[in-house]
């Protein structure tokens, strides 16, 4: 079972705790700074698009690329939903207003191509064979997703493909989990929640020599009534230091501009949990 299909379903349930909103204004900043402040950005690995929507909330054109079909099919309900609350709101804002001719020709909406605030485009594919319509001025990559591919080739390859869509002037933003908190703070350890939605129980191995992190996910997850069904999904992450991620950004035609201990503008350091990587094309 691919990583996250079961975990879709309570995904943003238990990611509850991380505070998107925050993260958000904190890559916003990184695109201004280097200069994005408009424009189409894609987002790889955007799971159900909670980053996606904030990104498109603060002015730019989003697409959304992950390869899991379940979370892809609730970042499009979340935006619908989302935009069907706005449009509601826009068409009792005309009926109390001297010209609601204005909204006459939006119609009742029954689909999300129909309503007025336009939309994120949503692709499934796996980053590792990234092909957009187009160029784009920034891509970014958020809650440690390219941490999921376990192969530099495969890295450089990622690397290659976001280069062949950036743009001249455009930027490539990414985090990453460190060997610092797979080791020091993961470790051997066992996580259990429990909700009245769904429980996990999610037990953690790392292997220092392969750099390779493991976690075991049990889900409960409510159906119906007193229903609990279970499933079991695998996850692999790879921790890769700061010296690899430069080699292999070379490789592909780009160049570290920085990086940062996550959410500062301080260097990484030792103990830095997670760290965001700024690139961008050599020229």
């Amino acid at each position: 079972m691919g990583a996250y299909e079961s975990f879709a379903r309570v995904y943003d349930l238990f990611m509850d705790n991380v505070p998107y909103e925050e993260w958000g204004s904190y890559l916003t900043g990184l695109l201004r700074e280097y200069g994005i402040c408009s424009g189409t950005v894609a987002e790889l690995g955007c799971g159900t698009g909670k980053m996606t929507r904030l990104l498109a909330a603060a002015g730019y054109d989003m697409i959304g690329v992950d390869n899991s079909e379940e979370m892809l099919e609730i970042a499009r309900e979340a935006e619908y939903e989302a935009d069907a609350w706005s449009a509601a709101e826009a068409w009792d804002e005309a009926d109390e207003t001297d010209e609601p001719e204005e909204y006459a020709e939006l119609g009742e909406p029954d689909g999300p191509d129909e309503l007025p605030n336009g939309g994120i485009l949503y692709l499934l594919e796996d980053m590792r064979e990234l092909e957009l319509y187009g160029s784009v001025c920034a891509v970014v990559s958020v809650c440690d997703s390219m941490n999921y591919i376990l192969e530099e080739a495969d890295l450089r390859e990622v690397f290659s493909r976001v280069h062949e869509y950036l743009e001249e002037d455009g930027v490539f933003i990414f985090d990453l989990n460190t060997v610092y908190k797979y080791r020091d703070l993961l470790g051997e350890t066992t996580i259990a929640e429990n909700r009245e939605e769904g429980s996990f129980i999610w037990e953690n191995y790392f292997d220092e020599a392969s750099a390779v992190n493991e976690y075991d996910l049990t889900l409960y997850i409510r159906e119906d009534g007193e229903t609990y069904r279970r499933f079991e999904e695998v996850h692999y992450q790879r921790a890769y230091d700061l010296k690899t991620i430069d080699r292999l950004l070379a490789d592909a035609g780009m160049e570290l501009l920085a990086a940062y201990d996550a959410f500062t503008k301080e260097p990484v350091k030792e103990d830095s949990e997670r760290i965001y990587v700024v690139a961008r094309p050599r020229r």
